[in-house]
């Protein structure tokens, strides 16, 4: 927003009973929270892009897979393929004649790297929902704040002697710049979501082609 809807808004929220101040604090505090979550989740994912692509060429580097679990250590801080390591060489510890140790060694790979890429994957989206509410949510509590400033400017009219225009259009257009801050909120919200949902698609299909390898070399041994 620009200087003057700032001190439109400013000057609104100064004039609001009650709820209306709510919307702006609400507004406000649903802005802060997108753009924490914004401003980490793109730190995060940068520097996940780039551990992968670091450990993923370290695994298969290693000699072994106590070397690639050494390796795997240091070169993957971010912790997105070393749980799937353990998970899948954790498998030999499965207690015998459990469904935990049903099925061939294909099949029971399978699950452990499967429900540990799950809960990797749920680490990478965590803050895609707060994005997502923010974005889809936020043009209509700004919306709520302009309906209720502009029913307390047109109760007011009649206590305020003949009408006349200015009567309406000044506290109208202060109302609508409620409907601008919550677009305001929910535009930014609304374009991380999108951007940093294709980062996680893309980090995602990486670390499910390293499962099915990983799988496909254990399971022959």
């Amino acid at each position: 927003m620009d200087g003057s809807a700032g001190q439109g808004l400013l000057q609104t929220v100064a004039q609001a009973d009650a709820l209306g101040q709510s919307v702006a604090l609400l507004l406000l505090a649903m802005s802060v929270a997108s753009w924490v979550v914004i401003l980490w989740k793109a730190w995060l994912l940068r520097r996940a892009a780039t551990d992968l692509h670091l450990s993923t060429a370290a695994f298969w580097q290693a000699t072994d897979l106590d070397d690639a679990q050494a390796r795997l250590r240091s070169f993957d801080p971010q912790q997105l393929l070393l749980p799937l390591l353990q998970a899948a060489r954790g498998l030999d510890g499965a207690a015998p004649h459990t469904l935990a140790a049903a099925g061939d060694r294909s099949q029971q790979l399978t699950r452990v790297l499967r429900d540990a890429l799950h809960r990797v994957l749920h680490r990478l989206q965590y803050g895609q929902v707060l994005l997502a509410t923010v974005g889809s949510t936020a043009p209509f509590v700004g919306l709520l704040g302009t309906v209720w400033g502009i029913y307390h400017a047109l109760t007011g009219i009649g206590l305020d002697g003949p009408f006349r225009i200015e009567q309406v259009s000044g506290p109208v257009g202060e109302a609508l710049v409620m409907t601008a801050a919550g677009l305001a909120v929910a535009i930014p919200a609304v374009l991380a979501y999108n951007v940093l949902g294709r980062q996680i698609a893309r980090i995602e299909a990486d670390l499910e082609g390293f499962a099915r390898d990983l799988r496909e070399l254990l399971a022959s041994k």
